[in-house]
């Protein structure tokens, strides 16, 4: 099957204003490369996880996919048409294909309106007429569990759960093809996440979506993903079936966050490894392997030559010198961790 959204070579940079006449406006500081060289691919239906710390770029790649951003290099493709470089009023029709929902599911949504005028917004936006909204309003508050009755709420008379369901409801009001979601479960109670979770799991299969789920909790990548890209400073470092990377893990990065997730898979054999220290900045990128500044098993190849994007086989991917350290030296990455 081929993809329905490909992504290559993607760099998207900002220009950082320094200093005094920066903040008037007057003098630069440099372009920072917030995502730096991204390649992947989503296939109709699939779900696909992006995950890392706090600034690795994941919801810039997102933005950007979204055309909330403007990509500096590389090719968005979707369903075969570029995006990139398209101007807003080019774009504005795909907005009813490819949709994003924001992490804050209170803040994203306007207090002033009432749920029903909410999530047939984007029939408006549109001007898709002929619509009966007050029939769309129920349909789509059915579609995401909620009474009819929701409809004539207003955000902050909403549950942070029942903000989410509205959000997805919104999202999902013109039936598009590829679901941005960012942060899914965020502020939610573990409850709740789950039921977050398999109402977007319901939805996909009723409707074909495809979905980009951009998030730092690994459990809610295990729950939903089919595959998993692992971010860091703007670079996946790894790609993968999502059980092969929570089961086999190919960079000391991912190893890591699976180390630190706090309901780890039970049958894995993973090294029990931490992170040094916080991210490198963007604006002062380490020379060779970014990662070796925080990684307990660099090696002077690391400090000074790139790692290049390798093929594992059984479409694994990663940006490693020595992938082959995990499975060779277990009772060297046990003493490490010790």
């Amino acid at each position: 099957m081929s993809a329905l959204l490909e992504i290559n070579d993607v760099f998207v940079r900002f220009t950082v204003r320094g200093g005094l006449l920066g903040a008037i406006g007057l003098a630069n500081a440099g372009d920072i490369e917030a995502v730096s060289g991204v390649s992947l691919k989503i296939k109709a239906g699939e779900t696909y996880g992006i995950v890392g710390e706090s600034g690795s770029g994941k919801t810039t790649l997102a933005r950007a996919v979204a055309g909330l951003h403007h990509a500096s290099e590389g090719s968005i493709n979707y369903n075969g048409m570029e995006l990139r470089g398209l101007t807003e009023s080019r774009f504005r029709p795909l907005r009813r294909d490819i949709v994003m929902m924001f992490q804050d599911p209170t803040g994203s949504l306007s207090p002033r309106l009432t749920v029903s005028s909410l999530i047939t917004e984007p029939f408006r936006i549109q001007g898709m007429k002929g619509k009966d909204l007050d029939a769309e309003a129920g349909r789509l508050l059915s579609m995401v569990g909620l009474p009819r009755e929701f409809g004539q709420r207003y955000p902050h008379q909403l549950s942070g759960g029942q903000a989410r369901r509205v959000g997805v409801a919104r999202a999902l009001a013109l039936d598009p093809k590829l679901l941005i979601a960012d942060e899914p479960t965020a502020g939610l109670d573990v409850s709740v996440q789950g039921e977050m979770l398999n109402l977007l799991a319901a939805l996909q299969d009723r409707m074909g979506l495809a979905i980009m789920i951009i998030t730092h909790n690994l459990n809610v990548v295990r729950h939903i993903t089919d595959r998993v890209g692992i971010m860091y400073l703007g670079k996946l470092v790894e790609e993968g079936p999502t059980e092969a990377i929570f089961s086999n893990p190919k960079h000391p990065y991912t190893l890591a966050l699976l180390a630190a997730n706090p309901e780890p898979d039970p049958d894995a054999n993973l090294a029990r490894i931490e992170l040094n220290g916080e991210p490198p900045s963007v604006l002062n990128r380490p020379h060779g392997c970014e990662f070796h500044t925080r990684c307990p098993f660099v090696q002077p190849r690391c400090r000074t030559e790139t790692p290049d994007w390798r093929d594992h086989g059984e479409s694994r991917f990663h940006r490693c010198h020595f992938p082959e350290i995990w499975d060779a030296e277990q009772p060297v990455l046990e003493k490490v961790a010790q």
